[in-house]
C-alpha cells in the first residue's frame, strides 16, 4: 500500500511502498496482550522479600507447657500466628521472567505495527536530521506536526543532534530499529518510522 512520507517541516515529501505482509496484518488482541506481558513481567525486579520463621529474630524457647494451662500449645515465638512472627507463603526473591516463542513475537510486532496503520497514527519520516541539538527548535517542529506522544524509531543509528534534542521533551521517545517493541508502541499516541526504519523492519519480519 502507499503511504505519505513527510519532513520534520512538514511538508509531503513524496511516497513509501508498506508491505502489507507486515503493516497489513490483522491485528491480534490476545497476541498483543501475551507480548506486553512478557515484556513487562521481564522489567519486573523480582526482588521482594518476607522473611521466614526460620530467619526472623526470637528464641525458640517453647512459650509454655503442653498441657495444663486449658490454653492452645504453643512452641516457637517465631512462628506465622504470632505477632513479630515470620511469614507463611510470603513472596521470595525470583525472576518473574518467562518465555514466549519467536513466532508469537514476530506475530505481535505485526500487530502493532498494523494496528497504529489502521487507526492512521502511523507516520512515515524521510530523515530524523537536526544540523543542531536545539530542544526548542525541534520543538517548534513537533507543535506543527500535531505530535503530544510519539515513538519515533530511526535506522541502525540515530542521528546524535536529534536525540540529544529529544531528550528533553515530555511524550517524546526515540528508538533505533532494533529496539522496536510492541510495549512501547501501543502506549505512544502516534508511531514515527523513518523510511530506513521501514526497510529493516520489513526485513526483520517478512
Amino acid at each position: 500500500m502507499k503511504w505519505d512520507v513527510f519532513s520534520l517541516e512538514n511538508k509531503k515529501v513524496g511516497s513509501i511502498e508498506l508491505d502489507d505482509s507486515v503493516f497489513g496484518h490483522a491485528v491480534r488482541a490476545d497476541i498483543l496482550a501475551r507480548a506486553v506481558n512478557w515484556q513487562l513481567a521481564k522489567r519486573r525486579a523480582g526482588t521482594h522479600k518476607t522473611k521466614t520463621r526460620g530467619e526472623v529474630r526470637g528464641s525458640t524457647r517453647k512459650i509454655m507447657r503442653q498441657k495444663g494451662s486449658g490454653r492452645a500449645r504453643k512452641g516457637s515465638a517465631r512462628v506465622s500466628q504470632m505477632r513479630g512472627g515470620g511469614v507463611s507463603f510470603g513472596p521470595l526473591v525470583r525472576s518473574h521472567a518467562h518465555k514466549l516463542p519467536k513466532k508469537v513475537r514476530r506475530l505481535a510486532l505485526k500487530s502493532a505495527l498494523s494496528a497504529k496503520r489502521e487507526e492512521g497514527k502511523l507516520v512515515v519520516l524521510d530523515a530524523i536530521k537536526l544540523k543542531k541539538p536545539k530542544t526548542g527548535e525541534l520543538a517548534k517542529k513537533l507543535g506543527k506536526l500535531g505530535w503530544q506522544s510519539a515513538l519515533v524509531i530511526g535506522g541502525a543509528e540515530i542521528d546524535a543532534n536529534f536525540a540529544r534534542a529529544a531528550a528533553n521533551i515530555v511524550g517524546l521517545n526515540v528508538l533505533p530499529c532494533q529496539g522496536a517493541n510492541v510495549y512501547d508502541i501501543l502506549r505512544s499516541d502516534t508511531l514515527v518510522l523513518t523510511k530506513d526504519a521501514v526497510e529493516k523492519l520489513v526485513e526483520r519480519l517478512k
